[in-house]
């Protein structure tokens, strides 16, 4: 379709946690909107003015753009076309080998090729390598010999917000926008001027540095606090004590707390720079400390209980982040999985996932040991804590990675943190 003749002005291909809350806010600030996606309950959710996923505020935006009628789905990328501009939202991988996996990106542009016309934007929301958007406008022109930036216009605008923060951050964290050629920037800056957060103009591969540093630096930050516990138990300190200690009143402080540090964009995408590094490993280390975790738990339980089989283990927390429902690459599973390998009786509980799990009360009960493996204000709760004392096992050990109930111990019996935790 000829864009002059658009049927809406935007079109989301992907609407999973970056393209649904993004395809609702275009819509919700009066732009007809398409969403595309292939996952037919998902698209059945929306239909139904069902949000598929927990993200803050979304579901009164769902309604309202639900009732206005603003947005319209597919499941076929070539429908989007029918919008002179087309975000895509689609997961970008990476192999085991440390390449960025671009089939899906792929995928969708092969789709779109014999639909694309002068005068449609492309732009990537998705994280990607270095390069990658110019390799798409050179795909684009290669294929169908437009001339990028003057008759179809390619951009990277990387979607930087935080799960469960979208509503608040898409209208005041800077917009980057990286555009081909000369007036790609320009024409993509027109569409998100829908919000009213500052946009910031440079080059395609600097905006697609910033976004894999920006995660890069999260994951770097992380790695520290939990070396720095695995240091501690090898020499009998306190983790929480010397973090405390290093950060007190010291203006070159600020290291972070430990915990398991995962989520599907810290846990690949370091590796879009890693492919190509002129350090070769040094990002390996990072995500050697960060994956290292889980087993460290195990071993420290080990350590205070000796063997775990045909104990009952309750692992608090699916989850990667607190008070969201994302599992996607979250280190619980791998916890579990370390666990099972034990031969223990592992018990789950998550108040917040949609994988369904045991009740609170089913998981503790007699556990032996009880992990804390996400840090849900649910858990943090010193209710919680009582409850734990005096439904476990008597001389249940408790591992909290996080500090959830403020009383500084890794690792410790259910008894001596309730009576800490009443102290506190």
């Amino acid at each position: 379709m000829n864009p002059s003749q658009s049927t809406a002005d935007v079109a989301v291909i992907g609407l999973g946690r970056v393209g649904l809350p993004l395809a609702l806010s275009f819509a919700d600030r009066g732009l007809d909107v398409i969403g595309i996606d292939n996952d037919p309950s998902r698209l059945q959710a929306v239909r139904e003015g069902r949000m598929p996923f927990e993200e803050t505020g979304a579901q009164e935006v769902l309604g309202r753009v639900h009732a206005s009628g603003a947005l319209s789905l597919s499941e076929r990328v070539v429908d989007a076309a029918a919008a002179r501009q087309i975000v895509i939202t689609l997961g970008t991988p990476s192999f085991s080998h440390i390449e960025i996996d671009m089939r899906d990106i792929r995928s969708a542009l092969d789709d779109l090729l014999g639909v694309l016309e002068p005068g449609h934007s492309l732009i990537l929301r998705s994280t990607v390598a270095p390069g990658t958007t110019e390799f798409v406008a050179g795909y684009l022109a290669k294929h169908r010999g437009f001339e990028i930036g003057q008759e179809v216009f390619v951009a990277h605008a990387p979607e930087r917000i935080a799960a469960g923060r979208f509503l608040a951050e898409i209208d005041t964290l800077p917009c980057i926008i990286g555009g081909v050629g000369a007036r790609s920037g320009e024409v993509v800056a027109e569409l998100f001027g829908a919000f009213h957060a500052p946009i910031v103009q440079t080059t395609p591969v600097q905006a697609e540095l910033a976004k894999i540093w920006a995660n890069i630096l999260r994951y770097t930050n992380f790695a520290l606090p939990n070396l720095l516990m695995m240091d501690c138990e090898r020499y009998a300190a306190n983790v929480f004590e010397v973090i405390d200690l290093i950060n007190r009143d010291y203006p070159r402080g600020g290291i972070a707390q430990p915990g398991l540090t995962a989520g599907t964009c810290l846990r690949k995408d370091f590796t879009f720079s890693e492919e190509r590094s002129a350090a070769p490993g040094m990002l390996l280390a990072v995500s050697r400390v960060n994956e290292s975790v889980p087993l460290f738990l195990l071993e420290g339980a080990k350590r205070r209980l000796g063997t775990l089989a045909n104990r009952k283990v309750a692992v608090l927390g699916l989850a990667f982040k607190a008070d969201t429902d994302d599992e996607r690459d979250s280190l619980a599973h791998k916890l579990i999985r370390l666990l099972e390998r034990e031969l223990a009786d592992v018990q789950v509980h998550d108040p917040h996932v949609t994988t369904p799990t045991l009740s609170f009360e089913e998981a503790v009960d007699g556990a032996e040991l009880v992990i804390v493996a996400s840090n849900h204000s649910e858990f943090c709760d010193t209710r919680a804590l009582a409850a734990i004392a005096e439904r476990a096992a008597a001389d249940c050990l408790i591992v909290d990675p996080w500090n959830c109930w403020g009383v500084a111990q890794v690792f410790a019996y259910a008894s001596e943190l309730a009576a800490l935790g009443a102290r506190g």
